[in-house]
Order: structure tokens, then C-alpha cells, then sequence
């Protein structure tokens, strides 16, 4: 697994020569660790396990997990006969990469030696053997390595790794929806007269920008043939206009005015989240064909529900910059809970090993997966339950590439 490893780290240094235009005198900073790791494949036994043998005692080493969490259990045997697992004192030493020491001690059941521990992911350790048998002692050690290499700290930096720290994290949790803006109830005005009268003159048209206040049109009354003027009751834009100079206003409407300073962006919430979206909720949204996003807050949601069971969300939107249209759809992002939590790693750092989903953990220049028991998941953070301690340094930005590189190597699981 280590001369594996060593080329596939080789191959990486190489393609970063090639990619920053080195010259042929470049020395990979893999090299070292190719010549020194150069391994053959463990003899199995029986059981599937890694035979260990001194003299005429042999031992055979297996991960058992069948029906019960991972334990070594290990057979004994002496000139090929099977030595009685009481008659041997076992103990069994794992030197894990920046977590420390597991000891694990044995006893006897049926013909095999059991451990005392449970053997949790990933099964990537230096293993120290030590089993004493009629006076003797016999040692043996291996590295027994899966989901690991090495990479030089100037090559990661070039290659774009980046690490942080695991520790506390406030989760972000937020639904998708979609809608379109629309001009609320408040912001149109139907302009009339208060007396019946002939249209004398319009002061502002279609498409005029208007003040509070601002004359809109004079109109001469019929019953005092007195004129009288009709005023803006607020800031807006002239879109209607429905009568003509010399017509009489009747009872109806004369011109339309919208203040178009802000719209409302009508958003959807399906019945799986009804329960979620509250008044006052934060709402990232995005203008379809406007660039950038604009951050808003749920001021309403209508009680009742569509035809097709959505309730909708009312998001103040403003158009200070009148560079927004009625219609125009809009996607958005409503927030619905802000949680701390004791211990979470970045979203983007995660990546699949064998059925696991694991972080790479970097100890000095070596990384080595973590597998992950995950918990609530947030828009950029995700809660860690279990298979990481807490101040870990770990891989973000780029861990594809440590992904990549252990697939190459071929490591396996070896039990």
C-alpha cells in the first residue's frame, strides 16, 4: 500500500512540475518516501487475516466485523498445530496518525484470542504485535494503512489545499422557493374627481414621474363651473391613464398611479414547509436577468392557500435604483433556522470513501480520512456527530485531489 501511495503522490508532483513549468532537474518530494516504503502483500490464512510468523509460532491477525462492531480476533498456532489461546498472553498496540494509542488486550473463547475493543474507522494504524508463549516473547510490527498519503506543504499550497480547524459551528438552514415581484396593494392609486366635471387639463401623462402633491389635472365642476385641481396623494409613475382633455370625468377612474420605490416578491411555500417560514425570516433572492441578490424579510404570509396548496410569502424588495419590473420571476432562499452546534466541518470538504462520507485530516504533511457520523446539515456547515475530535485540522477547499490520490493508490481495507 506505501510504495502505492508514494507513486501516486510521484504522479501528482509530477503534474504539478509539468502544470508550473519546472525544469528537468526538479526533485519530486515523494521520492524519499517511495524508496523507503517498498512493501510486499500480506500472507492471509484461513480466516482472511494477516499471518504473522517468528521461529516456528504463527499468529494469524483478522478484523472480525460479522454480526458485531469491529475486534481483532487471532489464532495461534505452533510447527502448524493450534496452540491453546488461554496458554498465550496477547496484547496488541495501534499507533494512529495524531490520535494517539489504542491498547488492546486479549482473551481466550473458544480456539481463537479475543480483543477488548472495538476497532473503529478508519483501520489505519501502525500496528505493534507482542505475544509471550512458554517463555518467549515475540514482536512484530507492521503499518497497516488505508485512506492516507503524503503530500509536501509547498506542493498542497500550490495545488490549492487549504485546511481549518474543526470546532463549533452555527448551522444555517434555509427552503429554495420561487415567485415573481408584483406592486403591493399600498403602492397603486386610482385617480378620479371628487365633483363630476369636464376635463379642462392634464398636467401629467403616461409615464410621467410625479410628486406628493404635484397638480395632475384641473377639472371644471359642472354644478359651480368652478375649476378645481386633482393632486398626487403620493410619489409615483403615471400607468393608466384613461381620459382626454375636453371628456367628462364621470365616475370613474382617470389615470393609475404606482409608486414603483418597491415591490413585493410573492413567493410560494409548499405544505412540507409551511410549518418552517415565519414572519420576519430573512429571504436572499435573485431577479431573474438582474445580476447580484437582494436580501429582504418575510413581512406577511396569506393565511389562505392556492389551488395547488402553496401559501405565499410577502418579501418587501426594494427598486430605489427603478431597475425592476412587475412580473419578473424571482428565486430565493428563506432562511428557517439558525442552530449552534458543538462540532461541524465545512460542506465543501466532504467527499465519499468506500460507503462512508469522510473528511481528510491533516497531521504535519500527511492526511488521512476521518468517516463521518454526520447530524443537521446547514447551507454551508454540516453537524459532526461522531468519527472526529473536536481541534482536528482538516481538508476544505481542493480535498478532491487527496481523493483522487488515495484512489489511485489502490489502498484497501485490509482486515
Amino acid at each position: 500500500m506505501k510504495i502505492s501511495n508514494a507513486f501516486s503522490s510521484i504522479s501528482l508532483a509530477l503534474l504539478l512540475n509539468i502544470s508550473l513549468g519546472l525544469s528537468g532537474s526538479f526533485t519530486s518530494p515523494f521520492a524519499i518516501a517511495a524508496s523507503e516504503n517498498v512493501t510486499t502483500n500480506p500472507e492471509k490464512g484461513a480466516h482472511g487475516g494477516r499471518m504473522l510468523r517468528k521461529d516456528n509460532l504463527a499468529l494469524e491477525l483478522s478484523i472480525f466485523e460479522a454480526g458485531v462492531p469491529p475486534e481483532f480476533r487471532v489464532w495461534v498456532t505452533q510447527n502448524g498445530n493450534p496452540v491453546p489461546p488461554a496458554s498465550v498472553d496477547l496484547t496488541v498496540k495501534l499507533t494512529r496518525l495524531g490520535e494517539g494509542v489504542d491498547n488492546i488486550n486479549f482473551t481466550a473463547q473458544s480456539d481463537f484470542l479475543r480483543g477488548d475493543m472495538e476497532i473503529y474507522e478508519p483501520h489505519s494504524f501502525l500496528v505493534t504485535v507482542t505475544a509471550k508463549y512458554k517463555d518467549e516473547t515475540y514482536i512484530w510490527e507492521y503499518e497497516n494503512f488505508e485512506g492516507r498519503t503524503s503530500i509536501e506543504q509547498n506542493v498542497a499550497n500550490a495545488m490549492g489545499i487549504k485546511t481549518e480547524i474543526a470546532g463549533a459551528a452555527v448551522l444555517t438552514q434555509s427552503i429554495p422557493v420561487f415567485g415573481e415581484l408584483t406592486l403591493p396593494p399600498s403602492a397603486v392609486h386610482n385617480i378620479s374627481a371628487r365633483f363630476e366635471g369636464e376635463l379642462i387639463t392634464i398636467h401629467a401623462e403616461l409615464g410621467d414621474e410625479v410628486q406628493k402633491g404635484q397638480t395632475l389635472l384641473t377639472i371644471e365642476s359642472n354644478e359651480s363651473l368652478n375649476k378645481y385641481e386633482v393632486t398626487a396623494p403620493s410619489n409615483g409613475t403615471i400607468i393608466g391613464q384613461f381620459a382626454n382633455i375636453g371628456e367628462q370625468t364621470s365616475d370613474r377612474t382617470l389615470l393609475k398611479i404606482a409608486d414603483t420605490s418597491f415591490y413585493m416578491a410573492k413567493l410560494a411555500i409548499f405544505p412540507s414547509d409551511h410549518q418552517s417560514v415565519k414572519p420576519g425570516a430573512t429571504a436572499t433572492l435573485k431577479v431573474e436577468g438582474r445580476k447580484g441578490v437582494i436580501q429582504g424579510e418575510v413581512s406577511f404570509i396569506q393565511p389562505q392557500v392556492r389551488e395547488d396548496q402553496a401559501k405565499i410569502a410577502w418579501v418587501k424588495v426594494s427598486n430605489s435604483k427603478r431597475q425592476l419590473s412587475a412580473g419578473s420571476f424571482v428565486t430565493a432562499d428563506i432562511k428557517t433556522a439558525t442552530i449552534d452546534v458543538p462540532l461541524a466541518v465545512k460542506r465543501v470538504g466532504l467527499q465519499g470513501f468506500r460507503d462512508f462520507t469522510v473528511v481528510y485530516a491533516k497531521v504535519n504533511e500527511q492526511y488521512e480520512v476521518r468517516m463521518l457520523t454526520l447530524g443537521r446539515q446547514g447551507e454551508k456547515w454540516v453537524e459532526v456527530l461522531g468519527g472526529l475530535t473536536p481541534g482536528t485540522e482538516y481538508v476544505t477547499e481542493n480535498s478532491y485531489i487527496l481523493k483522487a490520490d488515495i484512489e489511485k493508490s489502490g489502498a484497501s481495507h485490509d482486515h
